[in-house]
């Protein structure tokens, strides 16, 4: 487990700092498309915050075991994994957005899922 809290503390600090000061990058890398309003820079913002706050979430707990609140976090982390493949999914076959980091973004939260499962199964 404090593997995963690890790996998932520095991708979704990182991501969720990108997307706070800069959204348009990672989003352009995501979906192809940068925001184009500022509503779309300020939910792009606030994604990044909670994105952030994810992160900083999953570092605090890195060194908690096994405990209840280490496992919480674990599966908070599964509940975004998995929301966020069922978007990017939408994003691709149902809006047909592409960009190069797309497939690599939902290959990589459906593995993170997968790792939070058999981390809260053992």
């Amino acid at each position: 487990m404090k593997n995963l809290l690890v790996v998932t503390a520095w991708l979704e600090t990182i991501t969720g700092v990108a997307l706070i000061v800069a959204p348009a990058p990672p989003l352009s890398l995501l979906l192809g498309a940068a925001p184009e309003t500022p509503v779309g820079l300020v939910v792009a913002r606030v994604a990044g915050s909670a994105l952030l706050a994810l992160g900083i979430a999953s570092g605090l707990a890195r060194d908690d075991g096994r405990s209840v609140a280490a496992r919480g976090v674990v599966a908070a982390m599964l509940v975004y994994n998995v929301a966020a493949v069922t978007v990017l999914l939408y994003a691709a076959l149902g809006l047909n957005l592409f960009a190069i980091g797309l497939w690599p973004a939902v290959l990589l939260h459906l593995a993170l899922a997968v790792w939070c499962i058999r981390c809260l199964r053992s």
